[in-house]
């Protein structure tokens, strides 16, 4: 029986494989990380990973809010668990930084010490936007059980949401006289610092007026854009894992080559030196969102409804195609770049050449028609806004149409077959193509504003767009 993955183990090894290079045992806890799932694990753990290489102070203590499941993984390997990167060669690394697993649910106590402890330095989340228990307006959701329960109770008993242990760490600190960690969201939510800064600030007037103000003085929160596409782990990833490390791993990771963490450079005195490898710190976090929801996000949908008009399954397939890469390319660089705001030290072209790369990754397995669906709430911010800036300006919006027009087919092509539509307004599109043909989508204003949908320019582009992709553009 093949040997678990563990510190003990750790001298088996197969020869070859990369592993870190530090003394896990003189290091400190210095990260506490609320939702340790494949993507902090593959994505911050690695460049925590990495800084330890230099300075001891940062191994991760992992904290999971509600299961048991990955502390009960990681427990008998010492928290040392694999990363495959995805590429056309697979490369694959022993990570060591998280030392530490806890369970909210089992041990609160331990989280709590954890949280409060002087070395502690940095509170990370990645819960997903759901876990911030935040209504429409940004405000804590008091219909949330977990952020109702947390506001009842005033901070007695275990908090339930991670904004309440947010709270309860820094309420811990300031009782022992420590100064505050830096509060470091990592999910992918716009302005996640100020968001997640103005949910712990109305828990906390909540509990303690005193607390409320010492955390607006003290805290920081700076907000975050990460990027890096982490499938989720499988029979292939165990086996190929233990193939390569001639031990078993119960919780291996895995993500294609690129990463990228933008920080915003507000982490004050103390804090982990991010910078030194690889972290963008910058003043304009906004900016490169603006930047990755146009040309990535937007190229993204673009590719996916044009692949499968072609009938591709994969956009390592439709990006391998000669016609759609060469147009891909030409929308990014002519149509979609000067629609950008690139903040200080961004290099758009570098970018645009580096999604190019990662939209032909092989090893990447993403479905078209996963990005495919919720067009009706994607296109408006991916690509719409674009489009109306480049008629602002006078310039040509061909491509631009064309990838509208897919989702139009797209949408056409579906409703046909009697397929049903993975979206928010999937009866009112259905029935809309259904009675007028798919460039009576315009007319949804849900999705086009009235200016933008009436413009001749756009118009043209669209139906010229239904027509080269074979789709009658009205009933």
């Amino acid at each position: 029986m093949t040997e678990r993955l563990s510190m003990r183990s750790l001298g088996q090894l197969a020869v070859g494989v990369e592993r870190f290079g530090y003394d896990r045992a003189a290091t400190t806890i210095g990260v506490a990380h609320l939702g340790p799932g494949a993507f902090h694990r593959a994505h911050q753990a690695w460049f925590f990973d990495r800084l330890l290489e230099t300075d001891p102070r940062w191994a991760i203590s992992g904290i999971a809010p509600k299961s048991t499941t990955l502390p009960d993984a990681l427990a008998p390997q010492d928290g040392l668990y694999a990363l495959a990167e995805l590429e056309a060669v697979t490369r694959v690394r022993v990570i060591g930084a998280m030392t530490e697993v806890l369970a909210a649910s089992r041990d609160p106590a331990a989280v709590l010490a954890r949280l409060a402890a002087p070395a502690t330095r940095w509170l990370g989340l990645t819960v997903t936007e759901k876990g911030y228990g935040l209504d429409a307006a940004g405000d804590l959701d008091h219909r949330n059980p977990d952020i109702a329960a947390d506001l009842a109770g005033r901070g007695q008993g275990t908090p339930r949401s991670a904004v309440g242990w947010v709270v309860a760490g820094l309420a811990a600190r300031r009782a022992a006289g420590h100064g505050p960690f830096v509060v470091a969201s990592c999910d992918n939510l716009p302005a996640n610092g100020r968001k997640l800064r103005h949910a712990v600030m109305q828990m906390a007037a909540e509990r303690d007026a005193e607390l409320a103000a010492w955390i607006e003085g003290e805290a920081r929160f700076p907000s975050s854009m990460v990027d890096s596409i982490t499938p989720a782990a499988d029979g292939a990833l165990l086996a190929l894992v233990e193939s390569r490390l001639g031990l078993v791993d119960a919780a291996p990771v895995q993500r294609e080559g690129f990463v990228q963490w933008v920080l915003e450079d507000d982490l004050g005195p103390g804090a982990p030196d991010l910078g030194a490898v690889g972290v963008t710190l910058t003043s304009d976090v906004e900016g490169y969102e603006a930047a990755k929801l146009r040309l990535l996000n937007g190229a993204h949908s673009s590719l996916a409804y044009l692949g499968l008009a072609r009938g591709f399954e994969t956009v390592a397939e439709a990006a391998a195609d000669p016609e759609l890469g060469a147009l891909l390319r030409d929308l990014m660089i002519i149509d979609i770049a000067p629609a950008v705001r690139a903040p200080k030290g961004m290099d758009v072209g570098a970018y645009i050449e580096a999604i190019l790369k990662r939209f032909a990754n092989p090893a990447i397995r993403h479905r078209l028609i996963q990005i495919a669906m919720d067009g009706s709430q994607k296109l408006p911010i991916r690509l719409l806004a674009t489009v109306q800036e480049a008629l602002d300006d006078g310039r040509p919006v061909a491509r631009l149409g064309l990838a509208v027009a897919g989702w139009m087919a797209f949408v056409a092509r579906e409703t046909a077959a009697g397929r049903p539509l993975l979206d928010p307004l999937a009866d009112r599109l259905a029935a809309t193509v259904s009675d007028g043909g798919a460039a009576a989508l315009l007319e949804v204003r849900e999705v086009f504003p009235a200016r933008l949908a009436q413009d001749a320019r756009f118009r043209a582009a669209v139906r010229e767009g239904l027509n080269g992709l074979g789709i009658v553009a009205t009933a």
